[in-house]
């Protein structure tokens, strides 16, 4: 295997059955998903004991269950003879009151790092997203593994990531005997999820900004879940502790539109993330101009690290845009806001511009409206 961006770590004890792994959020999605990998894999010999951890029992079979909150620094007294802990317990929804994700998603980060250091577990691995490389106009297609990190740390799920990412780097500085890795996935999609990507595809017309074609690049939950247990398997690590798991290649806009049954509308570039960021200064919708630059513009990973360490994903880019729509079906949404569909249908019908601003507009007034009845 090549070592160039990446290279193994030991991760137990010279002469173990395999490490002793601890997940965060064990009982639902990423977690879940992650925890029943692992002990699938303990007879291989590759992974020891699987530590499951949450704020209440779920339904994994076959592993060591563990309560507690990921937030609480009670957690630090479930890390006893765990060798990897990879944190999956944080909260992606557009919908939670961006206040409390960014104070749970923070506090959780943080607290994982302290009690690892504290218990002396050897690993860390914590998730972000490729959101943190950026989304421009000029981003080469693919980017690099090891791109700078872009996003700028406040407001939203980039920020948090962002902020996250930093923890990351302090931990490693601050604590010498404790291995931090990121793992960034690219825009999540499965039977379940709910984020502003799948509500893009859940509008009327598909969003685009004049004079840049979207190019897109997803991964699906399976795929990221199958991603952690071969990292943790086989100790794999990336060029300064970064690991991209995505879908090979990217799709165009046009492959994205056939592959949907949509059409596009197109709009200047100022208008639309100024009227976005409008929208949501006053709550209207959850997506910041921010977010909204990865709808528009692309951000699509080489993930390296992974391939050369020979792992690859299950799924391509159009099978996980095929999954995003089927858990999509019969919703709706403008702007990551979900709306009904007499709402959406009225909205289709004007023209880019008018459609726009019928969002605001509409938006705007049912605002108004609730907050004098409070």
């Amino acid at each position: 295997m090549s070592t160039r961006n990446s290279q193994v770590r030991p991760q137990h004890t010279p002469g173990a059955a395999g490490p002793v792994v601890a997940v965060t959020g064990a009982a639902s999605g990423v977690g879940r998903l992650l925890v029943e990998r692992l002990a699938a894999a303990q007879d291989s010999g590759t992974i020891g004991r699987v530590v499951a951890i949450d704020a209440h029992r779920g339904d994994a079979e076959g592993v060591t269950w563990r309560i507690a909150d990921a937030r609480s620094p009670s957690l630090a007294s479930r890390l006893a003879g765990v060798d990897v802990l990879v944190h999956a317990d944080d909260d992606r929804s557009p919908d939670t009151p961006p206040v409390k994700r960014r104070a749970d998603n923070i506090r959780a980060a943080q607290t994982v790092l302290t009690s690892a250091a504290a218990e002396r577990v050897p690993r860390v691995i914590l998730l972000t997203s490729t959101m943190v490389y950026g989304a421009a106009p000029d981003n080469p297609v693919p980017m690099p593994e090891d791109a700078p990190v872009a996003a700028e740390m406040g407001g939203g799920l980039i920020g948090e990531f962002a902020e996250i990412e930093d923890l990351a780097r302090l931990a490693r500085r601050a604590h010498p005997g404790l291995s931090v890795s990121v793992v960034r996935p690219a825009p999540l999609v499965g039977p379940d999820l709910d984020t502003l990507v799948t509500r893009h595809f859940a509008a009327p017309r598909l969003l685009t900004v004049k004079g840049c074609e979207q190019q897109w690049q997803f991964c699906h939950v399976d795929d990221l879940a199958d991603a952690l247990a071969f990292v943790v398997a086989h100790g794999v690590d990336g060029k300064d502790g970064a690991i991209a798991v995505g879908c090979e290649g990217a799709l165009s806009q046009a492959e994205a539109e056939e592959i949907a049954g949509m059409r596009r509308f197109e709009l200047p570039a100022n208008f639309a993330f100024g009227t976005t960021q409008r929208l949501h200064r006053v709550g209207i919708t959850p997506a910041s101009a921010d977010e909204i630059k990865f709808l528009v513009y692309p951000c699509v990973v080489d993930c390296v690290t992974l391939r050369e360490a020979g792992w690859r994903p299950r799924h391509d880019n159009a099978d996980a845009l095929r999954v995003l729509l089927e858990a999509r079906a019969g919703e709706h949404a403008l702007v990551g806001r979900k709306v009904g569909r007499k709402e959406a249908t009225i909205t289709a019908a004007g023209a880019a511009g008018a459609a726009v601003a019928a969002i605001g507009t509409a938006a705007a007034v049912r605002h108004l409206r609730k907050r004098r009845k409070g």
